[in-house]
Parts: C-alpha cells; structure tokens; sequence
C-alpha cells in the first residue's frame, strides 16, 4: 500500500511556442514596435519627374451604389491610375533585366521579415555614398537601409536635384558581402546625371532588391530591428508601390 505523496520545490515551467503577446498600443505586439517607412501615395503627386502623377477617382462613388444595395447600405469602390514608380516602391529584377523575375516571381524571403542593418550618413558634404560607409558593418543576409535624410524634401523641388546616390564600388561590396536589399530615403539609388545606372544594374542582376524613396528611417537603430517590403503579385512587372516598415526587436 503506498502511503501520501508530497511534492515540494515545484517549479511552473511555461512552454515558449504556448505563449501569446499581449496587445500594445499603435498595432504593435509587447515583443515589437511598429515603424511605418514609406510615403502616403495622393491624388496629383510627382514622385520623379517625368513620370505622371497618380490619378485617384472614384469607380463607383458611395451616392451610385445605394441604388443596388438596401438603404442605409453603401460602399466606395476607388481607382486608380498611375506609374509602378509611385511613392515608396521596390525595384525586382524584372524592373531591369528582361529575363529577371517580376513582382510575381520575387518569394517573400528576400522582401520581408529581413534582419535589418540602418546605415547612417546624414550631414554628408559629397553626394556619393562609397563603400566604406558600409565595412565597419556585418551585412551578409540582411536589408541595408540607407538613412541619407533625403526625405526631408518630398514634396518640394529640392527632392529632384543634387540627391545622395550609391557609387559603383558600394554596390559592388554590397553584393559581394551578402546583402538581400538595399533601400534609401533618396530620389534614386543611382547618380542619375549620365544615362548608366550601374548600382541597379549590379544589384539587380545579382537579386538583391531595391526599395527608393523611403521615410522615417531616423526612427530606426542601426539594427535589432526587422524590415518588410512586400509588394502585390503582379505579373510582368517589375516594381510596385509598397508599405515598407520595420519591427523593432
């Protein structure tokens, strides 16, 4: 016959993959906050000169649809008519090469929950960003967002001339080194003064993506943080608007 059992120094143990995080204000969980890093997209506004400006409408206006449904029910259908390069978007493959994948064709791993290095180079005198800028840092794997500050001018003419760009040899180090994307809060990545573009030739035949005209990446660590920038799949296009932000760890 076996007499009572006693157990004593227990101790509760929570399984980690059973536990659920706690809501947080602004959307985010207990575990990360969220940063929004792209630019509101409106009716008339010019992202790079030469490309048309979005025309935002309605398609069926809330005052039409109430003839087909019951009263007091009402929808809003909008459209929209615009370049690919519009606001904050990514470059794929496909953006420069024929035979390089499009929107469609990109998988979600080299375009969202990316470990995240913020490269700092704000208050630069040159223009060029080389590569230098980027060695004291690991970047193999990672998205490398360059933070130039350049965004301090959308909106305004400024933003279209005299804009912080990448130098050959930077995409070359970036691309030898590992990295999985490269975005920066300027007109473009490239010097867009001759007609070559030889850091989105680089980076895009090696499929590192490209995300241009990004804002906000003062409010970002230089890293401990993830980054998405997941477009639509769009078949036979090569860029896209996207709601590029990052999670802070």
């Amino acid at each position: 016959m076996v007499g009572a059992v006693r157990i004593t120094r227990k101790k509760i143990i929570e399984e980690r993959h059973k536990r659920t995080a706690s809501p947080a204000p602004g959307g985010a969980t207990a575990s990360g906050r969220l940063v929004d890093l792209s630019h509101v997209i409106e009716d008339g506004m010019v992202t790079y000169k030469g490309l048309p400006a979005p025309i935002i409408c309605d398609w069926l206006s809330r005052e039409a649809s109430r003839q087909s449904y019951a009263p007091g029910t009402e929808f809003h259908i909008g459209k929209i008519e615009m370049a690919a390069n519009t606001g904050t978007y990514i470059d794929t493959p496909f953006h420069r090469y024929a035979d390089g994948a499009d929107l469609a064709c990109v998988p979600l791993e080299p375009i969202a929950n990316l470990p995240g290095l913020l490269v700092r180079v704000t208050g630069m005198l040159e223009r060029a960003i080389d590569w230098t800028h980027f060695a004291a840092n690991d970047v193999a794997g990672r998205a490398v967002l360059v933070h130039t500050g350049w965004d301090r001018h959308w909106r305004t003419d400024a933003y279209f001339e005299g804009h912080p760009f990448l130098t050959q040899a930077a995409a070359e180090y970036l691309r030898d080194q590992g990295a999985v994307l490269v975005g920066i809060d300027s007109l473009n990545i490239d010097d867009v003064s001759g007609g070559e573009r030889p850091v989105h030739s680089m980076l895009l035949g090696a499929g590192i993506q490209i995300v241009e005209h990004m804002t906000g990446l003062g409010q970002l660590p230089e890293s401990g943080f993830r980054f998405f920038a997941t477009p639509p799949k769009v078949k036979g296009m090569g860029t896209f608007p996207v709601r590029a932000h990052a999670v802070i760890d």
